[in-house]
């Protein structure tokens, strides 16, 4: 039995794939010349994170992931960025029988082996951990330590000859004194910074005195850093000429975007500016554009919850609706969705605003209202492109929804967004822009409404019995084990270490269907939704507190009944 066969025989054990799909995998394989762990991790069958008990359990070592391990500043720094991240490894601590721990995602690299022992003396232990993580780790350290630089340099500099420097006042600086600038290198750090902090959006915000930088992680906003409001004017400048907006403009909101590759991966940030007392503030809303790998157990969604799904998604035409706030996570939803019905037989065409994931396969179009290329208009093309199905970004507009339903009817399958609380609210909706309640009974699949809570840190969270206002809160009527934050380094004190999305399904039945037609009342729409099987959002997230994923604060916090 060669290696491939013999990992592949693992991973079945380990029920990471099932048996019956290892002889395929392992044709393709050899086919195309390629290991069974990169074959899987290319085709998104596993992840890093996912095999990482599986492929220690096969090395018989012991695994952790990065952010539980509590790395010696003064021995990590006895190793260059290009050595760990070649490598794969990161010296982790030195205990007092002088024993070295090295995390490591290459536990067979003989070379690192080699030049590990050169330089560390005494036994080493070694921990498996995954690749990405040891990327991530020091790409956060290498943009920290940038920006600190920046920052101090930045200090020491006078405005003047920082515009002038970017071509403000004078033309005379050269490229390197451009690529070298404070203010350049700030900008620079400060975007790149946001990546292996898993920033969603930055925010530069002009005060009177200061400026501050806030990332915001996990849906909450913690600062950065702060920098004189003197130097305002070049790193507005430099924020400009990188997102292609207007320089000397400061009186009206614009709107740009900048695309860099960072660690292999190429990023689209997009750029707004809204002018304040004391200056423009800027926001950058980041996107992955290459790396969409989020399947629907990463997503939150529950066995029943996957039942549900299926039998919509097996709906030869109808539309899904995906409802909630805005950044609750409907858009990666829907993008899960259509990479698992994105097959070689259908014809899938998107309108969005803006394309947020590229994927392969799939027509995607961008709205442009400048050029009159409105999600109406666009959707009236793509009628005429032979569809099978279509994703449509949001509903905004009477003549958006009525175009969508009118396709959902005609033998299309439709997926799209809606801004209401809750799922029997899209009915509500759908009809408040003027669809007739007939269409939309027939149209209708199901609607999924979405939420998104943190996850408690796993290396602090703490469990303990309820008491009597919980038990309250929480409808119980004997006290019960959950768990509460804490909050600890690895999660920045915050108690939280991610999120995950709660859903609302609501499967549209022939009794759902008839109380369209003659029930105008939401709350008795809702009533009747959760008497044919529709577990409400509260209870979804209740059920996440009881086995310990997230905490009473932010059930509370979901502001539902």
């Amino acid at each position: 039995m060669n290696i491939n066969q013999e990992l592949l025989s693992f991973y079945a054990y380990k029920k990471l794939i099932k048996r019956k799909e290892a002889p395929e995998i392992l044709a393709d394989c050899e086919k195309r010349r390629i290991g069974v762990r990169d074959y899987m991790l290319a085709r998104e069958l596993i992840t890093e994170t996912s095999e990482l008990p599986a492929r220690a359990a096969y090395y018989a070592m012991p695994s952790v992931e990065v952010d539980m391990l509590d790395i010696d500043e003064s021995l990590f720094k006895r190793f260059s960025y290009d050595f760990m991240k070649k490598h794969k490894l990161i010296p982790v601590c030195r205990d007092q029988n002088g024993v070295t721990l090295i995390a490591t995602a290459k536990p067979l690299d003989c070379h690192a082996m080699s030049a590990l022992a050169a330089e560390i003396t005494g036994r080493m232990d070694f921990v498996l951990v995954p690749a990405v993580q040891i990327d991530r780790y020091i790409d956060s350290v290498s943009a920290t330590e940038s920006t600190t630089n920046a920052l101090s340099d930045l200090n020491s500099e006078k405005t003047d000859k920082l515009i002038q420097a970017l071509g403000g006042e004078s033309t005379a600086a050269s490229d390197n004194d451009v690529i070298n600038n404070p203010a350049v290198r700030l900008v620079d750090s400060i975007i790149k910074e946001a990546i292996p902090f898993r920033a969603s959006d930055i925010h530069i915000e002009p005060f009177e005195y200061k400026v501050k930088v806030r990332y915001r992680v996990d849906g909450d906003l913690q600062q950065r850093a702060e920098f004189p409001i003197e130097a305002y004017s070049a790193i507005s400048a430099r924020l400009k000429i990188m997102s292609g907006l207007n320089i000397a403009e400061r009186r009206v909101p614009q709107d740009g975007r900048i695309n860099m590759t960072i660690g292999g991966k190429e990023y689209d940030f997009r750029v707004s500016t809204l002018p304040t007392v004391f200056g423009e503030k800027f926001v950058i809303r980041i996107l992955d554009k290459t790396s969409f790998q989020f399947t629907r157990a990463d997503l939150g969604f529950t066995e029943e919850e996957n039942r549900l799904v299926d039998k919509m998604l097996a709906h030869p035409h109808g539309i899904i609706l995906l409802t909630g706030p805005t950044g609750c996570g409907k858009s990666t939803t829907l993008y899960s969705f259509l990479k698992e019905v994105n097959t070689p037989s259908v014809n899938i065409v998107t309108v969005e605003d803006p394309v947020e994931y590229s994927m392969q396969g799939i027509n995607q179009t961008q709205v442009n209202n400048k050029a009159n290329m409105t999600f109406a208009a666009a959707l009236r093309s793509i009628l005429r492109q032979d569809p099978d199905i279509i994703m449509i970004g949001e509903i905004r507009d009477e003549e958006t929804a009525e175009i969508a339903v009118r396709s959902a009817i005609t033998g299309h399958i439709v997926f799209s967004t809606l801004h209401t609380n809750d799922a029997p609210g899209a009915i509500v909706r759908l009809e408040d822009m003027k669809v007739k309640d007939y269409l939309v009974a027939d149209a209708l699949v199901g609607v999924i409404a979405q939420r998104l809570v943190k996850k408690l840190c796993p290396a602090c969270k703490k469990r303990g019995r309820t008491n009597a206002r919980e038990m309250e809160l929480l409808g119980l009527s004997e006290p019960a084990s959950i768990a509460r934050p804490q909050g600890c380094q690895f999660c920045a004190g915050t108690g939280y270490k991610g999120r995950v999305a709660v859903h609302e399904l609501m499967y549209m039945n022939e009794k759902m269907r008839g109380a369209v037609l003659v029930e105008k009342n939401l709350e008795n729409l809702r009533k009747l939704a959760i008497e044919n099987g529709m577990t409400p959002l509260f209870s979804s997230c209740r059920a996440l507190v009881l086995n310990g994923t997230t905490s009473l604060q932010e059930l509370m916090n979901l502001n539902v009944d």
